[in-house]
């Protein structure tokens, strides 16, 4: 007589050995954490980078490095080439965004190499000069995005090839050295607290994986004992303390400085300011920055003056005009009670008093107007030189509120045609050299028969009108060839600012015999209430030309249309030959105002260019914003689907029975039970979570990728608005799949919680999904018990998971060959514990998270 088989098992094979390093590199984790704590750790850029816009820059390269790596390294591409090729993508960007002659846009050739030399020497000029924070133009811009990538390249590296994450600490240290070292100001504590946090992170994605296992036994901190502390968090904590006490050791002892010495003790000393690079350019691009109020200026009424800070008296051929000797031999005599007369400047008539109030100026530099007599209020340790007439001190300071008397005396027309040239200055104001002959003939041919000094000037400042050709725009025509800058400018491009305009008279004025110099200051400001205020956007360059006993005179080449220019009374009279006025380089509309010389932060220029930087500038900076509420948004409803499933969980777990035996219950369909003849012995159901909170916990995560995917595409945008659609398509690319599955998912699990019509069908759709979504799919030829047997043994389920799942095909087969259709309340735990067991025992690969198998199959 046969024996009846014994009913089949779910066995148990034993489990898969794992390879940790290949696992640790193809893992997202690493290089994800990597990105994170370079991010991180740049944050402490917002100490000597003003705006937000860097960010954005930063955020997109970091992405594209950490994306590449990740890339590449899945195609088992050997370490070496994967560092080429993060650095590739890094210049690939940098060609992108920074420069304007890349192959396709992206790819750089010779003149993207030549324009990005050319933004990088403007940023070094820019830090050389400048005070932190300094505004975050193009060239600083470009300057941090590089640093910043190489830095993630390196992190990158270290974490994820290398496999020592720890080596980075050193790395993102040197990232904060530099700003500390520079800042005037301590850094924020909560750079430190976010990149101690972040480099703790790394730290424990690092352990998690190395110590799951230590040799065969538990790794220490996972024996489940509340007393032992695991070591990824003891990391984590000590990392975080230090990062506070960080933020403490910098308010005690990091400020840094900037170039110019220490800072002084007026207003803002401390603080930060403004001041102005002491050097002008023949080929470049206007910085636009945040305007800014640096003077508050009474005593003029309606008097329209230039107020100069600095005069430079040194051309340099092919570059434009500085300070000889880079201002190292400049001298003066201490600013007094009285000081000596400058050029021009009898003593008689009448001092005019001018009360000067800095409120955002610090530089060496004291502006002042007309021909000082006396100053009074400034601090100890000023100078006045009377040949350049400057006032100035050796160290960069806010200075105080003070009072000029000064000639505001100008000569007529008349008087500067009389005036005899007169050799009494140094060598340097005359001196001339390497200059194209086109250039010199050209400056013969404006002179043409002019017998004074004060024609020959008024005929060269005529020539840089609209009607000849000159134009004012925010960046110069592209060079031609090797043309010399200035012969390019003044006969070909004829495009530009301030400083090409006044750097090119000056040389021709001296060209024809007569000294110059180019004065670099501010134009009149507005009025409001009592005071004029001068802003960053009043900076502005002009020429002074010398006439003997009258002293040095003012020429201002550049087109003004929008009223900050000034054209003097000397310059508004009629030409020697009475067919042309002489103010006509007052150019028609379309011609843009003056600009500021580049090392001085500025916006709100009041021209048609700069309008559109600034706006672009603000537009940028409104991206990140609203980018960053979107990523705290995301991270809010990540959290709160966290706290949420953890409160759901505790109802559950307070709502459900004591154990104990209960009634027994028949073994599922086909099963047998666990030993031979024995009965399957079932703890009670637990009661299922109410339906919509539930609903709503497994939504925000969607919800919060959809957040982050948008903030990705803004913060992109701000580099390049085609960046930001390229970024967003590739989010989707990457992420779309993952984010069907799961709005597919969350759709099922609706159905099977709320107990709806179709719930057994859904949740069988939902298992077979899961399966293919591990590689291993559910053949529809199968029969349900011949499935569940394979699921049972090839996912490796726990005792919890097999009674979920015979819950579930004993529900399927009640409703397939039964008719049963009516809400089965033990369907909805079963399946969440089978779920759990799946994520338990047969845990998803970030290649079946990302591209889920089930949604490139038929879907039910």
């Amino acid at each position: 007589m046969s024996t009846a088989a014994p009913p089949r098992k779910f066995d148990r094979p034993a489990p898969r050995p794992e390879r940790p390093l290949s696992a640790w590199r193809s893992s997202i984790l690493a290089p994800v954490a990597a990105g994170v704590a370079t991010l991180c750790a740049a944050t402490s850029v917002t100490s000597v980078v003003s705006g937000l816009a860097w960010f954005g820059y930063l955020f997109v390269a970091v992405l594209l490095i950490g994306a590449s790596g990740l890339a590449l390294r899945s195609l088992q591409v050997p370490t070496v080439l994967v560092g080429c090729g993060q650095l590739l993508v890094l210049l690939f960007l940098i060609t992108g965004a920074f420069t304007t002659h890349g192959i396709l846009q992206v790819i750089p050739g010779p003149e993207a190499f030549s324009e990005i030399g050319t933004t990088l020497t403007a940023a070094a000029e820019q830090i050389r000069t400048g005070l932190p924070p300094v505004e975050g133009s193009q060239p600083i811009l470009c300057l941090v995005t590089i640093l910043i990538g190489l830095v993630a390249v390196l992190v990158d590296t270290l974490t994820v090839a290398a496999a020592a994450p720890a080596a980075t600490g050193l790395v993102l240290l040197c990232v904060y050295a530099v700003p500390a070292a520079l800042s005037e100001e301590m850094l924020p504590w909560w750079t430190f607290l976010l990149g101690g946090a972040a480099f703790a992170g790394l730290l424990a994605v690092d352990g998690n994986h190395r110590h799951r296992r230590w040799r065969t036994r538990e790794a220490p901190g996972r024996s489940g004992k509340p007393g032992v502390l695991s070591a990824p968090v003891a990391v984590v904590c000590a990392a975080i303390v230090l990062g506070l006490l960080g933020g403490a050791i910098t308010w005690v002892g990091t400020i840094g400085r900037m170039p110019f010495g220490e800072g002084g003790n007026g207003p803002g000393s401390g603080s930060g300011g403004f001041g102005i690079q002491p050097f002008t350019e023949l080929r470049g691009m206007l910085d636009q920055g945040a305007n800014r109020e640096l003077f508050k200026v009474r005593g003029l009424g309606t008097d329209r003056r230039l107020l100069r800070a600095m005069t430079l008296d040194t051309y340099y051929p092919n570059k434009g005009w500085g300070l000889h000797d880079e201002g190292r031999s400049q001298q003066g005599v201490p600013v007094g009670p009285q000081l000596p007369p400058a050029p021009g400047d009898d003593g008689t008539g009448t001092a005019r008093r001018i009360d000067v109030e800095p409120t955002s100026w610090r530089d060496n530099w004291l502006p002042v107007y007309g021909s000082p007599r006396v100053i009074d209020g400034a601090t100890n340790g000023y100078l006045y030189d009377q040949i350049s007439g400057t006032v100035f001190t050796t160290r960069s300071e806010a200075p105080p509120a003070y009072t000029e008397y000064a000639s505001l005396k100008e000569p007529t027309a008349a008087e500067l045609r009389v005036t005899p040239r007169v050799d009494d200055l140094p060598p340097r104001y005359t001196q001339i050299d390497q200059v194209d002959d086109r250039v010199r003939a050209k400056t013969q041919q404006l002179i043409g028969e002019a017998s004074n000094d004060f024609d020959r000037a008024s005929a060269i400042w005529r020539y840089f009108t609209a009607q000849n050709g000159f134009v004012y725009d925010t960046k110069t025509a592209p060079p031609i060839d090797n043309t010399d800058a200035l012969t390019d400018f003044i006969l070909n491009g004829k495009r530009g600012f301030c400083e090409q305009f006044a750097s090119a008279m000056a040389v021709m004025l001296r060209v024809a015999g007569i000294p110059s110099r180019v004065a670099i200051g501010f134009t009149p400001g507005i009025q409001v209430n009592d005071y004029l205020s001068i802003t960053t956007q009043d900076a502005h360059a002009w020429v002074e030309a010398y006439f003997g006993d009258r002293g040095w005179v003012t020429f201002d080449p550049t087109p003004l249309s929008d009223g900050r220019g000034i054209t003097p009374s000397y310059l508004q009279a009629g030409p020697q030959n009475g067919n042309q006025p002489d103010d006509t380089q007052v150019a028609p509309s379309t011609v843009q105002s003056s600009a500021a010389p580049t090392g001085v932060p500025r916006d709100n220029e009041p021209n048609l260019p700069a309008q559109s930087a600034k706006e672009g500038s603000g537009g940028d900076d409104l991206l990140v914003t609203i980018a960053l509420v979107l990523a705290v948004l995301g991270a809010g409803a990540l959290l709160a689907a966290a706290l949420l499933r953890r409160l759901l969980d505790r109802g559950r777990a307070r709502k459900t029975a004591p154990s104990g035996p209960g009634p027994e219950s028949p073994p599922g369909p086909g099963e047998g039970d666990r030993s031979e003849g024995a009965l399957l012995v079932r703890a009670p159901a637990p009661v299922a979570a109410p339906s919509r909170p539930r609903a709503l916990a497994g939504w925000l995560p969607l919800l919060a990728v959809t957040f982050w995917i948008i903030a990705l595409g803004l913060l992109a945008a701000t580099v390049a608005w085609w960046l930001g659609v390229l970024v967003v398509i590739l989010l989707l690319l990457v992420a779309g799949p993952a984010m069907i599955r799961e709005a597919v998912r969350r759709r099922r699990l609706q159905r099977i919680v709320q107990q709806e019509a179709g719930a057994a069908d859904a949740a069988w759709a939902e298992l077979r999904a899961e399966c293919a979504d591990r590689g291993l799919p559910i053949p529809s030829s199968d029969t349900v018990r011949v499935a569940g047997q394979k699921l049972a043994a090839k996912h490796h389920l726990d005792d919890d998971g097999r009674d979920g799942l015979r819950t579930v095909i004993g529900v399927l087969e009640k409703s397939w060959y039964g008719g049963d259709d009516t809400p089965q309340p033990e369907l909805p735990p079963a399946f969440e514990g089978l779920r759990r067991s799946l994520r338990r025992n047969a845990p998803l690969s970030w290649k079946g998270k990302l591209f889920p198998r089930s949604i490139f199959r038929n879907r039910d």
